[in-house]
């Protein structure tokens, strides 16, 4: 019976002290990014890579999605009797929700896989131990320029998701169903307001810091071996999409009890 019990709770146990040495790492990277000298030119080469494989993906994935939220949202207020709604509702759920959980499945997908194979890599070849000898901090040196990176892309990319979904519904609206362009562009204000744009920002920006803490983590601690480091990529692209999603939803319930939507 006792050995039946430790099985059973030591899939928790193990969830549980990942869950507390990520949260660490979080704090390692607070405490380094305040910490001189910066990495300047390895934030700047992140970012630049980051950016490389996220923007394309990230521009194809937002035309689509645009146009779905448009046509649901279009075909919808068409039966309630309220087109000059088509483009506030359009703008809201792009805005609010669509462009933050776009940007956090490339950052996820792409960027933090990346990086855990990078640091992976390092880590298996006995440079993460080899700059810990040098008295090389590979925090502040590797994790915080990564971890910086991904949130300016981040943020970058919730902007670029908001432009491009918001110009394919305005397209699919109004060429295909017909809809009015002066009507879609000018309803804008009628539901959609600035803070919207606002979470949107603030919910990529924490997305970014998930993903590539639990991508850091994950590179900085993979089992031995080349088939360690795949694992690892896998586990950090699952982790991360499950907290960012948790994330997502708590982010969304703080902000509609604090913040009213417009009109009520």
């Amino acid at each position: 019976m006792g050995g039946t019990k430790s099985t059973l709770l030591s899939p928790l146990t193990a969830a549980l002290t990942q869950a507390g040495l990520i949260f660490q790492l979080f704090v390692d990277v607070v405490r380094n990014t305040f910490r001189k000298p910066f990495q300047f030119r390895e934030f700047i080469e992140q970012a630049w890579f980051i950016a490389s494989v996220t923007i394309l993906p990230t521009a194809l994935v937002a035309i689509p999605f645009g146009a779905v939220v448009s046509l649901q949202t279009g075909s919808l207020i068409k039966q309630l009797g309220a087109e000059s709604f088509t483009g506030a509702a359009s703008v809201l759920a792009v805005i609010q929700q669509g462009s933050p959980i776009v940007t956090a499945l490339l950052i996820a997908g792409a960027a933090g896989s990346a990086v855990t194979a990078d640091l992976g890599s390092r880590t298996i070849r006995e440079e993460i131990d080899a700059m810990e000898v040098l008295g090389i901090n590979p925090v502040q040196r590797l994790v915080v320029p990564r971890v910086l990176a991904m949130i300016l892309v981040a943020v970058l990319l919730n902007g670029l998701v908001s432009v491009v979904g918001i110009a394919g519904g305005y397209f699919f609206n109004v060429i295909l169903q017909g809809g009015t362009p002066g009507a879609y562009l000018s309803s804008f204000s009628a539901l959609a307001q600035l803070p919207d744009l606002y979470i949107a920002e603030a919910k990529a920006a924490v997305f970014g810091v998930i993903a590539g803490v639990v991508a850091a983590y994950k590179g900085l601690h993979p089992n031995p071996g080349p088939k360690g480091v795949g694992e690892a990529v896998n586990q950090t692209v699952v982790i991360t999409f499950l907290l960012l999603f948790f994330a997502n939803l708590i982010l969304t319930m703080v902000y509609l009890q604090v913040v009213p939507a417009k009109g009520a």
